[in-house]
């Protein structure tokens, strides 16, 4: 991971996976009713009261200091330890004179895969498939599909080429950031290059990945994917606020995103996402929802003790070396304080994942030894540097609160 000169550099950071090669193919079954939330009681998501002193004002602080500094145009943060709210806050605006607020709907990117991976291990607690059945069974026409196995694909171990970062790719959806990108059209582009390195012996961060992940979790199951993540994540952690959208759309109230990568500073809140993750897991949340991700996917909660395991270290460690066909701009360190896990990154001893796209930028981050979970969000202003803000601004937390727990920068 990186800072990112554009969201189609930044590999994990830049957003999350695209679509299936196969979901085009046999139709699958769509199950239960509309997709986000579990309809559980849960007080609305608002600013909580702030102390004098204390983590709380420490955390104020830090957020204050990070909207000057960076000039964002808006920063919501909330903190949990266990089942205690530390605080829950919003600074700047959605829009010119419309305050952000805590309950305010922003585009959650790569945070979905780590719920592909959740629901991954689900099936395999329940018995239904093995991390090391090769894909082919279910995507018969994936070269060398018999080769790639599911732990790879939630792993980011295959060797396929992210079109994120292919030529041309982020010309095109700067050229158009309002079109529709179908899932065959951008697993074919990664698909139609070498290798970066033969399946299972590297580690390298690639949309493509994912895209295939989420077609394969439909055939499994034969349940559309966004239903499947409902039934299997959603409702299960109690994530009322999140869902999919086929569409650009955001449900109200919407924190409204602006950037300057197309060379004018521009709203760019309903520019479609349909490139940064698989169909049925283009989504929307809210801060409160995301706190409780960190936490629930953090700590393993839906999933048996050998699961967790692989969720924190699928045979990652010690991998994402560079090669002369993998870049180092696509590989992380060859160090077991930052590796992949199963549709998570893992920070020293933090369990986190940051989307970063389209003017938005937020951060989940869980620390399981203190039960601390970290959710931010933001938005740039019109001189906001390129880069994670919510990374960052996450770090500077951590830092505050667990001083012996630092998050490492992620490339």
């Amino acid at each position: 991971m990186r800072s990112a000169r554009s969201p189609f550099r930044s590999r994990v950071a830049a957003v999350t996976a695209l679509a299936a090669l196969l979901a085009l193919g046999s139709p699958v079954t769509a199950v239960g009713g509309p997709t986000g939330g579990d309809g559980h009681d849960r007080r609305p998501c608002v600013a909580s009261r702030l102390p004098d002193r204390g983590p709380a004002r420490d955390v104020l602080r830090i957020a204050e200091r990070a909207t000057a500094e960076m000039d964002l145009k808006s920063v919501i943060v909330r903190v949990t330890a266990g089942d205690r709210e530390v605080v829950t806050t919003a600074l700047g605006e959605s829009m010119t004179g419309v305050p952000a607020t805590p309950a305010m709907h922003f585009r959650n990117g790569n945070i979905a895969i780590s719920y592909l991976g959740t629901a991954l291990l689900r099936l395999v607690d329940q018995g239904r498939v093995r991390l090391d059945d090769p894909v082919s069974r279910w995507l018969p026409d994936l070269k060398d599909g018999d080769r790639i196995t599911l732990r790879m694909l939630a792993a980011s171990t295959t060797g396929l080429v992210d079109y994120v970062t292919a030529a041309g790719f982020g010309e095109s959806v700067y050229a158009n950031p309002f079109r529709r990108w179908t899932a065959k059209e951008l697993v074919a582009i990664s698909t139609s290059k070498p290798r970066w390195y033969e399946p299972g012996t590297n580690w390298s961060y690639s949309h493509a990945n994912f895209v295939l992940l989420g077609a394969a979790l439909e055939k499994i199951t034969g349940t559309r994917l966004d239903v499947l993540l409902r039934h299997e994540v959603l409702r299960p952690l109690g994530l009322r606020e999140t869902r999919n959208s086929f569409t650009p759309e955001i449900p109200e109230p919407v924190l409204h995103a602006f950037t300057a990568e197309r060379g004018t500073y521009e709203e760019s809140t309903f520019w479609n996402p349909s490139w940064t993750t698989a169909p049925g897991a283009v989504q929307t949340t809210d801060i409160c929802d995301l706190a409780r991700s960190a936490a629930g996917i953090g700590s393993g909660e839906l999933v048996s003790p050998a699961s967790y395991q692989e969720l924190l270290n699928p045979g990652t460690v010690g991998l994402g070396h560079a090669t002369k066909t993998c870049p180092a701009t696509v590989c992380l360190p060859n160090t077991e304080a930052t590796h992949y896990g199963m549709g998570v990154l893992i920070l020293g001893d933090w369990i986190a994942q940051h989307p970063l796209f389209f003017g938005y930028s937020a951060s989940q981050a869980y620390l399981p030894s203190k039960r601390l979970a970290i959710a931010v969000s933001t938005t740039n202003g019109p001189t906001a540097q390129a880069g994670h803000s919510a990374h960052t601004i996450a770090q500077r937390i951590a830092a505050a609160l667990a001083p012996n727990h630092p998050i490492p920068d992620f490339g």
